[in-house]
C-alpha cells in the first residue's frame, strides 16, 4: 500500500482516544477505527477536514505516500 495513514500517531501526540475522536468528528467508531488501522479504501474530504480540526494538524500530518519497490 503506497498510502498509509499515521492517524495513531496523531491521536498518540493530541492524548486523544479512538471514541473521544470518533464523537467529535461524527463518526462511527467503527468506520474512524478502519481509518486509523489503514484499512480504508476511501476517505471523504469533509471526514479528512474535521478530523484535522479536531486535532490541530495538516492532512499530511497523518496522509503519507511511501514509495513501493517493485520486485523484478
Amino acid at each position: 500500500m503506497a498510502i498509509v495513514i499515521q492517524l495513531d500517531v496523531m491521536m498518540a501526540k493530541r492524548k486523544i482516544g479512538l471514541m473521544e475522536l470518533a464523537e467529535k468528528v461524527n463518526i462511527t467508531p467503527a468506520n474512524l477505527s478502519i481509518l486509523k488501522n489503514n484499512k480504508a479504501r476511501a476517505i471523504r474530504f469533509s471526514t479528512l477536514e474535521e478530523i484535522c480540526s479536531v486535532l490541530d494538524c495538516q492532512p499530511g500530518d497523518i496522509i503519507e505516500y511511501v514509495k513501493e519497490e517493485k520486485n523484478e
